[in-house]
C-alpha cells in the first residue's frame, strides 16, 4: 500500500511517499527557521503563509523523488491536529484536494501518533506491540502505552513546560538563537554537566509525570546572580541538558518498569538531542530492552511518520472529506 502523506502542523512543509507503513520512498521537508529566526520564535500567521506558497511544489517533489504517480498512490494522509490552525488548515486543504481529484481516499492523522509511528520507518522487524512511547517535543511530553494499533493511552505527562519548551526558552536566554534546543545541544557538548547541579523535578515521586517548570527557573535564577554571571555559558548549557535528560530517561525507565513492555520507543523533535539518546542507548544496552529512536530525519515534523501512522492505525476506514483541522485535537 502507497500512502502520500501531508504534514503542516507548526513551521515544517513536508510531503512523504512511504510503501506499507514501512519503507520510506520519499521524504522531503522544508523548514521555516530561517523566517521565524529574528523573532525568536514561530510566528503563526508567517508560518501559514510559507505553507501556502510551499505545499504544492513539495507535494509534487515527493511524487517525483519517489518516482510515483498520484493514479499510483493509494491514499492521501494528512495531519489535522493538534497544532497551529493556520498551519494545520493549509495541509488539510491540500490534501483534501488532492484526494477528489485523484479519488482516492483521505486519512486523518493525530500529529502525535505520528511521532510514535516514526519509529516504525524503516525498521525490519517492524516494531512489536505493546510497547512504551515517550514522545519529547516542544509542545509535548508524553509517556504513552501503546497496546495495539489505535489503541493509546497516557500515562504521564508533563505537569507544565514541555521538554522542548524548556530547552528552547533557557537557550533564548543564553542568547544561543532559534531554533534553541540543538543549539543548546551542541553547546552542551563542549561544557561540564556536572559543573551545576540544577534540580530534577519529581524524581523521587511514584507518578509517571513530569515537571519542567521550575528547572528553567531555577536556570534563569542561577544565570542573573553574581556566580552565574561569571559560568561558562556551555557549563550551564551542559548541565541544564544533564538535568532534563536525567528526568526524561528516569521516568522512561520507570514506566518501563511498571508496564513491563520489552520494546521502548522515543519520538518527536527532543529525540535528536544527543544527550538522550546517548543514555536511553546506554539504559537499552543494560536491560536488555530493544530501544527504537528514529533516525534524525523522522525526530523532527516530517510527513513519513504521517503516511506510516495512516496505514497502521486507520486500518481500512477512511475519513470524510468534510474533515477539518483540529488544532487542540486530545491524543
Amino acid at each position: 500500500m502507497l500512502l502520500l502523506g501531508i504534514e503542516t502542523s507548526c513551521d515544517d512543509t513536508a510531503a512523504a511517499v512511504v510503501e506499507d507503513g514501512l519503507r520510506v520512498r520519499a521524504s522531503v521537508a522544508t523548514s521555516q527557521d530561517a523566517f521565524h529566526a529574528k523573532y525568536g520564535g514561530i510566528v503563526p500567521e508567517i508560518a501559514g503563509r510559507q505553507h501556502v506558497q510551499l505545499i504544492s511544489a513539495t507535494v509534487e517533489h515527493a511524487l517525483e523523488t519517489a518516482g510515483a504517480t498520484l493514479a499510483e498512490i493509494d491514499g492521501v494522509a494528512v495531519t489535522y491536529g493538534p497544532g497551529l490552525v493556520g498551519s494545520l488548515v493549509v495541509g488539510v486543504a491540500a490534501a483534501k484536494a488532492i484526494a477528489y481529484a485523484a479519488g482516492k481516499p483521505l486519512y486523518a492523522v493525530n500529529h502525535l501518533h505520528g511521532h510514535l509511528y516514526a519509529a516504525f520507518l524503516e525498521q525490519d522487524p517492524a516494531p512489536e506491540l505493546p510497547f512504551l512511547g515517550l514522545i519529547v517535543s516542544g509542545g509535548h511530553t508524553q509517556l504513552v502505552d501503546v497496546r495495539a494499533h489505535g489503541d493509546l493511552r497516557i500515562i504521564g505527562r508533563t505537569l507544565d513546560d514541555a521538554a522542548g519548551e524548556a530547552f528552547d526558552k533557557t537557550a533564548r536566554v543564553l542568547g544561543l538563537g532559534f531554533p534553541g534546543g540543538p543549539a543548546m545541544d551542541r553547546l552542551a557538548q563542549q561544557g561540564d554537566p556536572t559543573a551545576i547541579d540544577f534540580p530534577r523535578s519529581m524524581l523521587g515521586s511514584d507518578s509517571l509525570d513530569f515537571s519542567f517548570s521550575g528547572l528553567k527557573t531555577s536556570a534563569r535564577y542561577f544565570l542573573e546572580s553574581p556566580q552565574g554571571k561569571r559560568a561558562k555559558t556551555a557549563d550551564v548549557a551542559a548541565s541544564f541538558q544533564a538535568a532534563v535528560v536525567d528526568v526524561l530517561v528516569a521516568k522512561t525507565v520507570q514506566a518501563q518498569r511498571r508496564l513491563g513492555y520489552s520494546t521502548v520507543v522515543v519520538a518527536g523533535g527532543v529525540a535528536a538531542n544527543s544527550r538522550l539518546r546517548a543514555q536511553m542507548s546506554a539504559w537499552a544496552e543494560r536491560s536488555g530492552a530493544r530501544l527504537l529512536i528514529p533516525p534524525l530525519r523522522f525526530c523532527t515534523d516530517n510527513a513519513a511518520m504521517v503516511a506510516a501512522a495512516a496505514y497502521h492505525e486507520a486500518l481500512g476506514t477512511s475519513d470524510p472529506l468534510t474533515l477539518g483541522a483540529d488544532p487542540n485535537l486530545p491524543f
